[in-house]
Formats: structure tokens, C-alpha cells, sequence
């Protein structure tokens, strides 16, 4: 794809976001049974079901804007998830493990924020306020996702991580 105009990166920021989310649905059922913290396990539950959400705005926005978002592989969500996958299958503490999978959720999170960040303001800078909107909705939740994630690991499981292996 040759990248002439805003409106063409806005189209392929989309189309990565796309790819980006439907690789999460995927992966997050795998990290919510790697997960051995009730609340961690649960978030990573919740955050699927609003991953599929995400999925349904962006094929509202592709709708909105007439354009398709399929045909597209994010290797960046890839290789996140991929790191994930690696850390799952590591010789670990539950604990230690938990508090492995909250860093790489973050990491997810980060990238997410980022990219809805980027096309968000490509999209309103092109006029489509509405689509922007739809945009910001979705980053306010990822926000709120990493923030949970924070609080997690600072009240409970990071605590626990640091306390493994004390029993040896």
C-alpha cells in the first residue's frame, strides 16, 4: 500500500489496529488460564470481552469511513504476544509468572494506546469527528485496562512475586 495522504495512513492504522485486536481475542483467553491470580485471571476475562467490542467499533469505523480492514498482519502485536506466549511457557512461581503477565499485558496496552492515539488524531485532523470520537472511546479504555493493570500488580501480585522463593 502506497501511503500518498492522511486519509491512506489513517486507513493503514486502522487496518494494524484491526489485525492488533484480533490477534488479542485470541491470545487473552490463553494468559487468563496461564494466570493464577483470581483478579488478574478475571481482568484478563473482562478485557476480552471489551477486546471484542474494540474489534466492532473499528468495523464500525471502516463502515463509516467505506473502507475494509482486513488483509493486514501487525507483526508489532505479534511479537508482543509471541513474548507473552514465551513467558507462559517459562519454568516459573505462579506469582512471579502473574506478575510477568501483567508487564506483558501492559506492553499490549501501551502499543494499543499508542496506535488509537495516532489514528484518532489523523481522523480528526481529516474531519471525521465522529470516527475520532469512536477512537477516543476505545483509548480511554485501554487507559483504563493499563491503569487496572498498575493497580493490580502494585496492591497484590507484584507484592506476592517478591515474596517467592523466600520459602527455599
Amino acid at each position: 500500500m502506497k501511503l500518498n495522504t492522511l486519509a491512506e495512513l489513517l486507513h493503514h492504522e486502522l487496518k494494524d489496529l484491526y489485525s492488533a485486536e484480533n490477534q488479542l481475542v485470541k491470545a487473552l483467553p490463553k494468559m487468563a488460564k496461564a494466570a493464577t491470580n483470581a483478579d488478574l485471571k478475571a481482568g484478563f476475562e473482562e478485557h476480552l470481552e471489551q477486546t471484542k467490542g474494540h474489534v466492532e467499533r473499528l468495523d464500525e469505523i471502516a463502515g463509516k469511513l467505506g473502507v475494509k480492514l482486513t488483509g493486514h498482519k501487525c507483526k508489532a502485536m505479534e511479537g508482543l504476544i509471541e513474548e507473552g506466549a514465551e513467558l507462559i511457557g517459562e519454568d516459573a512461581e505462579d506469582s512471579v509468572r502473574d506478575a510477568g503477565l501483567i508487564g506483558a499485558a501492559q506492553r499490549v496496552e501501551h502499543y494499543e494506546m499508542a496506535g488509537y492515539g495516532t489514528a484518532r488524531t489523523f481522523a480528526r485532523q481529516l474531519g471525521h469527528d465522529e470516527v475520532a470520537d469512536l477512537l477516543e472511546q476505545t483509548l480511554e479504555e485501554e487507559r483504563a485496562t493499563d491503569q487496572k493493570l498498575t493497580e493490580l500488580a502494585e496492591s497484590a501480585v507484584n507484592v506476592e512475586a517478591g515474596g517467592a522463593g523466600d520459602q527455599e
